[in-house]
């Protein structure tokens, strides 16, 4: 039967306590579906009936059971409760009723006493249902469904909530999963505020039911909204519905998600309109409900017209289903209000009173009405009656709220207006005190109110953003602690976003300002307003094309914009910056046409009037005149700007703005060159009036770049700090002195502003930054360190520990910041500190050439900086994208880090995770472009730069980058066209040339370089003689074959410090390898003998220790990087050149240290960043076997190429790696293994075609193998990329093609090489003579 299923029963139970009646009376009517006539259910079916206001129907049902067993006494019951509840209820009848109620009652059994006590429980009569279920309890002390009731009564009834817990846990004692106890001890957690624990138990509901329990669904959103959850929120309303697809509850939730956290209005409004057409179907009877949802909804849709659409028919519903409840009326008066429909409003709120004469809400919204409609008297008596009345039942933050309003209107003070509306703040967040996020916490926030309410403030508050320093107004602080609360709580709030970002805006916190309107905007493009203000900002920060894209894109979406004066203001202001001085004074007439602006609104009678001009503030008029005036004297139209001033000192006199006008009016004296007025004009202005301090500002400012003089410009700043002491005038008048080099008179004034305000770090800073200015470094130090001692800010041991490693004490600039760190606090502001104390540690860490722990301390600033992301999203959205730039910044390091030690793939990771946080930067673009083409990963290099240079398409380095990766991929008319679009707009651009000069030469095309030189050459006078140019020569040069031309080049770039480092480098390899031979190399040495060379061993001996030196004198003035191993592989390189045993020892046990990763201690300054484990270093392992084969130590040798030829070819290794690849395929020819030398030659080929050597030595092997022709093919391109400078090359050409019987050719070569080299021995009798012979044959 019913009694024993615990899932129907607890489904009944809950709809009918959630006031669900539709639904209730469904869950009984399937639960008769499921057990025939059970005559509980069809109990619960008569009494939903009942509930929905169906009484007759439910009283026939209820009269047939009311002599039912088990449910006479709970039907009899509901039969008085319906009785009592109709129309006319009948007397007899419910006496009858009530004397068997008390004759069944002294006969009741176990289940009869149980069903009476659940009525009266779903009834609200608690004490009566208690008695019921103790006499219940009495007969049967362990029943799990009379202890669950028990516990739900307990806490309920709020007379012994505690003891509540007891009973649920008796009921789950024997281990059954009582769903309703379940429920219930979720919701004494609840209660207790363990959302927790809650929302574990009713997981358990949700699980253990085989069939889904939708009310545990319905909780489970409840609870997850309480943890502020909305992520899991959403989940659970999707899986609701995925259960029932008409869940109402689930409706709501997503409604007020779309509303409260999207601001997503349309889509709201479309899914209320389901809503509705749902509750019309499921909950027709149930005015409540409608009358809940219209009031959730309005109070969270920002007074839009969609959503107020709906909510007006939600109000509707409920006032035809009981017009006569004054609640009901009392709604639609509100929705009716939020429209601006005050007349229908009124009469709405007038209905109710009649209804209810004691109705405080219709009293008020009447109140609310006359004042809207200017009945300030009617409203004034009205509102006393209501404060007679609260006295006894205390003041609400409505009636707080009205008063105020009401002040305004009589004309109150400022002082008076704000005390009220701070009253009514108060009041409004008391009774939010204890609420957990839901759909009550919100109805009860009442965001419409509070928006109100800040517009009322903001009346009183500055209308131009505070100057740095400035303190900041009281009624922008509390408009921000109003607004701050409030939109975390309802982020989707378009108007609160709005007002909050215009607060930070007057607040002088531009930065946070434009990054909240900026998601306002986001969030709603079409947002006029918004795009209003962010021109204002945009404007204020200099950036007038944005300023203008901001009014213009506003305009689109709205063309009422152009009435409101701001939009022609600032209009103006951005025409006057770009120079359009007509087009501006246009624009200034217009505004200066628009109702409110040339006269207020009282004396225009134009107070009736909703357009946007109502909404201009006097500031705002104020500066209409002046920017007009500006314009007319700029245009030299002085007669229209004195007439124009003329005007606004009469519109604004005995106003705050007066003064203002009266500084415009000197600035306009000093431009007719009138000082002395101008001065006179402003010395008028006292201490007591507004804008005191920016009239002095003004007249220090004329003393010091007007009459030069800095005595009088410091005493108008000491005039200020006497007669209008505070905070900022101490640091205007301590930057004074520092403007007029006095930093001394500076420290003295920031000192005494300190003791007066010891908390402000601003101060501190400022001391300390003058100490350093005076290079009174030792001062600094202790002034800092003092001023931690004794308590003062934390952010100054990030200013100390900076000045520590500017002064290169390390160890103490190591030992503050640490001592930093240990701090324990886990607040965001702490941790977002910590975070920039372990950057800094690892910048000292880095200049004490300690990689490793520089690395390591990255690493924690990285996951340091991982929770602030986590918690500033919440808790300071503002920051979001300052420190998601942070967190991108110490990725990159990270990434350089890796980038030297030479781990590509560590790099890649570090740059991509660096990109996730600032996705469009181009410069870690680029570096994550590189990083692909070094590790020859050449699609995503591709993908990379084609994102980068679809973002920045005049990305130059991106576009070389670009070209060198089609030169890889061997398409060199598509490299070709990127350098020559590049180079046909910039020919100066020295990095783009000289990469091409690189890759020409592999290409195997070097013989088009010279024109790009010579367009590069003549793009500007300058252009040849600048470093970059000589830098560019000389490469091209030194492929070219001519070392000595080459050196002259690369000799006048050398000083300069972009390419000087470059040019050097360059220098030494020519020195130390002028013929670009195969250092270490035996073949043609063993082969060539002395016949083939032309100078004797002692000149050759000479010339290489002279070049050896140069090399050593050039090294000294390398200035190398951190981390940069090539000065020491050059220098150690020189040493195995003088081929003295001992020097190439040295060299060899240096190399060796390199790749161990253990640099001895006399160059550890230019080895601390070493591969390790990583990928080795190829320069290194070269140098290694280089000395090796000097050593005669062959075999070693080879085993150390072998490691590098397994090496991937990268553009950072190429030099070193062909270089070791051409010495192990000499030994290899040297031990006749010509198949393995042939793979290694042609490697070298793949990524250079231009390299002489290797088609020497593939002449070589063809030759061998007495492959003439084919000797002859490899000897030809030797020659010809040889630039046919070097006669050995010649000599073995002219031979191979004597022996391929290629006389002709034969006798050209030589020819060629007597003609450049007459004493060449060998060639003319070997060759020459034997050819002519063998062509007379």
């Amino acid at each position: 039967m019913a009694e024993s299923d615990p899932v129907t029963l607890a489904k009944i139970n809950y709809y009918c306590r959630s006031g669900y009646y539709g639904h209730m009376e469904a869950a009984a009517n399937d639960g008769l579906q499921k057990y025939g006539n059970d005559p509980v259910l069809k109990f619960f079916v008569a009494f939903a009936k009942v509930l929905q206001n169906r009484t007759q129907e439910g009283m026939r049902e209820l009269d047939m059971l009311k002599d039912k067993r088990d449910v006479n006494l709970c039907s009899t019951m509901a039969l008085m409760f319906a009785h009592k509840k109709s129309q006319a209820p009948d007397r007899e009848a419910v006496q009858e009723l009530d004397a068997k109620l008390k004759e069944e009652r002294k006969q009741a059994g176990e289940l009869g006493l149980y069903f009476a006590g659940l009525f009266l429980f779903n009834s609200g009569k608690y004490d009566k249902a208690r008695e019921y279920i103790d006499r219940m309890l009495k007969m049967a002390p362990q029943n799990a469904d009379g202890l669950t009731l028990k516990g739900w009564i307990e806490l309920l009834s709020g007379r012994e909530a505690k003891r509540a817990i007891k009973f649920f846990e008796e009921a789950l004692a024997d281990g059954t999963r009582q769903v309703w106890a379940l429920l219930g001890k979720a919701a004494y957690f609840e209660m207790r505020h363990n959302y927790s624990g809650a929302l574990e138990l009713v997981n358990q509901v949700v699980v253990g039911q085989s069939t889904s329990f939708l009310p545990g669904l319905v909780e489970k959103m409840k609870l997850q909204l309480a943890l502020q959850d909305w992520d899991h929120t959403i989940e659970a309303a999707v899986r609701a519905l995925n259960t029932d697809m008409h869940c109402i509850e689930a409706m709501e939730y997503q409604i007020v998600h779309m509303l409260a956290r999207e601001g997503n209005y349309s889509e709201a409004s479309s899914k209320m309109a389901d809503l509705v057409t749902t509750m019309d179907r499921l909950e027709p009877q149930t005015g409540r409900l409608y009358m809940h949802m219209a009031r959730v909804f309005s109070k969270l849709g920002g007074r839009n017209p969609l959503v107020l659409q709906q909510t007006q028919v939600l109000s509707e519903r409920a006032v035809s289903l009981d017009g006569d409840c004054s609640d009901y009326v009392n709604e639609m008066g509100c929705q009716l209000e939020m429209q601006g429909k005050i007349k229908d409003a009124m009469r709405s709120y007038r209905t109710a009173m009649q209804q209810d004469e004691s109705s405080v809400s219709a009293l008020t919204g009447i109140i609310s009405c006359q004042l809207k409609l200017g009945h300030v008297d009617e409203a004034a008596q009205q509102l006393d009656f209501l404060n007679e009345i609260q006295q006894s039942i205390g003041r609400s933050a409505d009636l707080a709220y009205l008063s105020a309003v009401l002040a305004m209107k009589q004309g109150k003070g400022p002082e008076t207006v704000t005390q009220l509306l701070n009253e009514a703040i108060e009041l409004h967040f008391a009774g939010l005190k204890g609420l957990p996020l839901g759909i009550d916490y919100y109805c009860r926030l009442n965001p419409d109110f509070l928006l109100q309410v800040i517009k009322d403030y903001l009346q009183f508050g500055p209308q131009t953003p505070v100057i740095s320093g400035q303190p900041v107004s009281p009624v922008l602080k509390r408009c921000h602690q109003v607004l701050d609360p409030l939109t975390r709580a309802v982020p989707g709030l378009m108007d609160g976003l709005f007002l909050i970002a215009k607060v930070k805006y007057l607040a002088g916190d531009i930065a946070a300002a434009q990054t909240t309107l900026q998601h306002c905007l986001d969030q709603d493009a079409t947002f006029s307003d918004a795009h209003i203000l962010m021109a204002q900002i945009q404007l204020s920060q200099g950036n007038y094309k944005l300023a203008s894209q901001s009014l213009e894109v506003g305009l689109s979406y709205n063309f009422q914009v152009r009435d409101h004066p701001l939009y022609h203001l600032i209009r103006a202001r951005i025409l006057k910056q770009q120079g359009e001085m007509a087009e501006a004074l246009t624009t200034l007439q217009l505004a200066m046409a628009l109702p409110g602006v040339k006269t207020s609104g009282n004396k225009s009678g134009a107070a009736g009037r909703k357009g946007k001009s109502d909404q201009i503030s006097t500031t705002d008029r104020v500066s209409v005149f002046l920017e007009l005036a500006e314009a007319h004297r700029l245009q030299n139209e002085q007669h229209e700007a004195a007439k124009v001033m003329e005007d606004a000192i009469h519109e604004f006199a005995n106003t705050p703005e007066e003064v203002r006008v009266l500084i415009a009016n000197a600035d306009l004296s000093l431009a007719r060159g009138d000082m002395e007025m101008a001065l006179g004009m402003l010395r008028n202005i006292t201490p007591k009036q507004p804008y005191f301090v920016e009239a002095r500002q003004k007249m220090a400012d004329i003393y010091l770049h007007h009459r030069k003089d800095p005595r009088l410009y410091a005493s108008c700043y000491r005039e200020l700090a006497d007669k209008a002491p505070s905070t900022h005038t101490s640091l205007l008048l301590g930057d004074a002195y520092m403007d007029i080099q006095e930093p001394e008179k500076a420290i003295e004034v920031y000192e005494a502003a300190l003791k007066r305000n010891p908390k402000d770090a601003s101060l501190a800073t400022k001391i300390g930054q003058a100490l350093v200015k005076t290079h009174n470094y030792g001062k600094a130090i202790n002034y800092y360190e003092a001023s931690l001692k004794a308590g003062g800010q934390a952010s100054l041991r990030y200013d100390l520990a900076e000045l520590l490693l500017k002064l290169k004490q390390f160890d103490k600039a190591e030992k503050v910041l640490k001592l930093a760190l240990e701090r324990g606090e886990q607040d965001l502001d702490t941790l977002m500190e910590n975070t920039r104390y372990l950057m800094l540690l690892a910048k000292v860490y880095s200049a004490v050439d300690k990689g490793e722990e520089s690395q390591l301390v990255l690493q924690q600033a990285r996951d340091m900086q991982a929770r602030v992301l986590k918690r500033v999203q919440l808790e300071q959205p503002d920051a979001l994208h300052e420190q998601r730039e942070l967190a991108a910044n110490i990725c990159s390091q990270l990434a350089e880090h890796a980038t030297l030690q030479r781990d590509t793939e560590t790099a890649i990771k570090f740059y991509k995770d660096a990109l996730v946080y600032s996705e469009n930067d181009s410069k870690r673009s680029l570096d994550l472009a590189g990083l692909y083409l070094m590790t020859e990963d050449l699609d995503a290099c591709q993908h990379q730069l084609m994102t980068l240079l679809k973002n920045d398409s005049d990305n130059d380095n991106a576009t070389i980058m670009l070209a060198d990766l089609m030169f890889r991929r061997n398409e060199y008319d598509a490299a070709m066209y990127h350098f020559q679009q590049l180079l046909n707009s910039k020919p100066d651009n020295w990095e783009a040339l000289a990469r091409m000069v690189d890759l020409m030469r592999r290409a195997g095309k070097l013989e088009d370089i010279p024109k790009f030189l010579d367009l590069a050459a003549s793009a500007s006078q300058r252009a040849s003689l600048e470093a970059g140019c000589f830098y560019c020569k000389g490469l091209y040069q030194w492929y070219s074959g001519n070392p000595t031309e080459a050196l002259k080049h690369f000799n006048k770039a050398r000083k300069d410090s972009d390419w000087g480092c470059l040019a050097i480098y360059n220098m030494i390899e020519i020195c130390l390898n002028p013929d670009n031979d195969t250092l270490g190399g035996e073949v043609f040495d063993t082969v060539d003998g002395d016949g083939g060379r032309l100078n004797s061993d002692k000149d050759k001996a000479d010339s290489e220790m002279m070049a050896v030196r140069t090399a050593e004198k050039l090294l000294k003035e390398v200035k190398a990087k951190p981390g940069d191993l090539k000065p020491a592989i050059l220098e150690n390189m020189a040493l195995i050149t003088t081929k003295q045993k001992a020097n190439v020892e040295r060299a060899l046990s240096s190399f060796m240290d390199m790749c161990s990763g253990d640099s001895p201690p006399e160059s550890q300054a230019q080895t601390a960043e070493m591969p390790g484990k990583k990928r080795e270093h190829a320069g290194a392992l070269y140098g290694m076997a280089l000395a090796y084969m000097v050593l005669k130590q062959v075999p070693r040798a080879r085993n150390i190429l072998k490691r590098v030829a397994k090496s991937v070819w990268t553009i950072q290794d190429a030099e070193d790696l062909e270089k070791s690849w051409l010495l192990l395929a000499d030994i290899y020819i040297q031990s006749g293994k010509y198949d393995m030398a042939g793979e290694l030659l042609r490697r070298v080929l793949m990524y250079n075609l231009s390299c002489c050597k290797a088609y020497e030595y593939s002449g070589f092997i063809a030759e061998r193998e007495q492959s003439y022709a084919d000797a002859a093919e490899s000897y030809e391109n030797a020659w010809k990329y040889g630039h046919k400078h070097n006669p050995v090359i010649g000599y073995k050409l002219a031979f191979n093609y004597m022996k391929a019987r290629r006389f002709v050719d034969a006798i050209d070569i030589c020819h060629h090489v007597l003609n450049s080299h007459p004493n060449y021995p060998k060639i003319r009798k070997d060759i020459l003579e034997k050819a002519r012979s063998s062509i007379r044959i």
